[in-house]
Parts: structure tokens; sequence; C-alpha cells
């Protein structure tokens, strides 16, 4: 497992040009706790099944959303949940850890993912080619 959870962590450090493995794990954590939220069924569970154990358990227990966010307000909330952050800094935060899901998750599940979001995820997953 913890090969897996540091190859994971690694990645996103280095897209989010983190300071330290700290801040990439705290921004994995609130991100994927958000997501969790939006995502139900099969597309959730195999999105976890391709996580690293602890980052699963994080998606398969997510902060409650009363409805679906847009890309923007999701942004919002994870600047709300990282302490100092801006909706700059959070922007960043979402690309560093979606576009690390994505490469997890493979085309075929990042689309199904999509599928599930509202219009504009896309572009936070570094996946424009994949807009419905």
């Amino acid at each position: 497992m913890r090969p897996r959870w540091h190859a994971f962590l690694d990645r996103v450090a280095e897209r989010g040009d983190y300071d330290t493995p700290q801040e990439a794990e705290r921004a994995a954590r609130v991100v994927l706790a958000l997501l969790g939220a939006h995502l139900v069924g099969d597309v959730r569970t195999a999105l976890a099944a391709r996580l690293p154990e602890t980052f699963a358990v994080v998606l398969l227990n997510p902060l409650q959303a009363a409805e679906p966010l847009t890309p923007e307000r999701f942004v919002r909330a994870t600047a709300a949940w990282i302490e100092g952050a801006t909706e700059r800094t959070a922007a960043w935060d979402v690309s560093a850890v979606l576009s690390v899901v994505a490469d997890a998750a493979g085309e075929d599940l990042t689309g199904r993912m999509l599928l599930q979001l509202p219009p504009g995820y896309d572009l936070l997953f570094g996946r424009p080619d994949l807009s419905r």
C-alpha cells in the first residue's frame, strides 16, 4: 500500500509544485472528499479501486454536498476547506489532484466520471478532449 500511496502523492506534489508532502496530501484529501460527494454507484467504486487505500477511503466517505457543485463552486468549496487557500490556489490544488486522479482512472472511467459531473469539470481534470 505505501509505495502506491507515495507514487500517487509524489505525482500530486509534482503537478501542484508543493513544498512539502503534507501540502500535497492535504490537497488530495480535500479534493477527493469533495469529489466523492459528486460521484455515485459503480463509478465511485471503480475510482476508489484505482486509488491508494488511504485516498479510496476518503473518496468513499465524502464531505456532504446538498447539490452538485459547478466547477467554480467546487473550487470555492476547496478553498474553504484548505486553511489559507484562495480561489486561485484552490484551483491549482483541484487541477493538480484531479489530473492525477484522471491518470489513475484512465480515459474510460474519467469519461464516466465526467458524465456524472456538471459541465466544465473536464478542464479541472486536464481532459478537455473528453467533453461530452
